[in-house]
């Protein structure tokens, strides 16, 4: 689509929050993964596995509410990772119904080796985009896929009605 189709559009394609995140979201990952491409993995499962390391072993609950995704869109992530040896699931020595996610020692390897990948990809978005602006857009982000703005996205919902 040109870009003056764009303009003549009926101002949703623009003016949708949700349909310009999920572009914009869409390429940032295409992106990513473009950067990630020596190890195999994708931007996506190198976050996954940072998670998993940032958390300390999560149980699969936890990582799911870490990653703002539901238990099914995380089994179907975990998938790939497990079956290729770089994660495992251990049950929970607390609670042996519930099960946590770990880093095998192979898993732990190429998470830091795509630190560096991730690393270069980052920098250049900074360079490209900005860093103060990068910075600001990050602290947006991270306040989108919070707890909170989805409890305050739910209450104007219900004042409307």
């Amino acid at each position: 689509m040109a870009q003056n189709d764009l303009q003549m559009d009926d101002g949703v394609w623009l003016y949708c929050n949700n349909s310009a995140v999920r572009r914009a979201a869409r390429q940032l990952g295409q992106l990513y993964d473009e950067a990630m491409g020596k190890t195999g993995l994708k931007g996506t499962q190198f976050s996954l596995m940072t998670q998993i390391v940032r958390s300390q072993e999560p149980t699969v609950k936890a990582l799911a509410d870490a990653m703002v995704m539901d238990l099914s869109a995380l089994g179907h992530t975990l998938k790939p990772l497990i079956r290729d040896g770089l994660v495992e699931l251990i049950p929970d020595p607390k609670d042996r119904r519930a099960k946590r996610v770990k880093l095998t020692p192979e898993g732990v390897a190429r998470q830091k080796e795509m630190l560096g990948l991730w690393q270069e990809a980052q920098d250049r978005f900074d360079k490209s985009f900005g860093l103060e602006r990068a910075q600001e857009l990050r602290q947006t982000l991270a306040f989108l896929s919070s707890p909170e703005f989805a409890e305050s996205f739910r209450r104007a919902e219900e004042n409307d009605a």
